[in-house]
């Protein structure tokens, strides 16, 4: 039996502070680790239902992001199953309210991927500035363990390249 897809999808703008956060934690993932052939990464940037095609291939789908919340800045949140709807649509970016769209529409395919959202809650993401803000950016190598941890999960197998 193959091993399942699983997708790892950071989603954001990186030119507005801490909107950029799943970006970064993806772009540092693949910085510092090697991961076994079944997974893959994908900047998702900002492209909303374009990410329909990308994300319908996964098995399974971790997706880091700025979750607004109502918490406090760098507090982080994990979303799964019925929490991912109602969470996103209480919510956030534009850009999120468009992953919804393209995950709901993987349903047409018959290809919806089990799903699990790893966020952060923001404290910027209005400011053009291509910087975390210092609560966020505390934030991403304790994100990165969350991640490592899903992809443990999972099977998935890494190791920490020789920088």
């Amino acid at each position: 039996m193959d091993s399942p897809h699983i997708m790892i999808l950071g989603i954001g703008n990186i030119l507005f502070s801490d909107e950029g956060f799943g970006i970064r934690v993806i772009e540092k993932l693949m910085d510092l680790y090697e991961f076994s052939g079944n997974i893959s990464f994908v900047d998702g940037g900002v492209l909303g239902m374009n990410l329909l095609g990308i994300i319908s291939e996964a098995d399974h789908l971790i997706v880091v992001d700025v979750v607004r919340n109502g918490g406090k800045p760098g507090t982080m949140v994990r979303l799964e199953g019925d929490g991912i709807p109602a969470r996103i649509r209480a919510k956030n970016s534009l850009h999120q309210v468009d992953f919804l769209e393209a995950l709901t529409m993987c349903q047409v395919f018959d290809k919806v991927p089990q799903t699990v959202i790893l966020g952060v809650e923001p404290q910027d993401i209005d400011t053009l500035k291509d910087e975390l803000t210092p609560s966020v950016q505390a934030k991403v190598e304790p994100m990165i363990e969350v991640v490592l941890e899903e992809i443990c999960r999972r099977g998935v197998t890494f190791r920490k390249k020789n920088n």
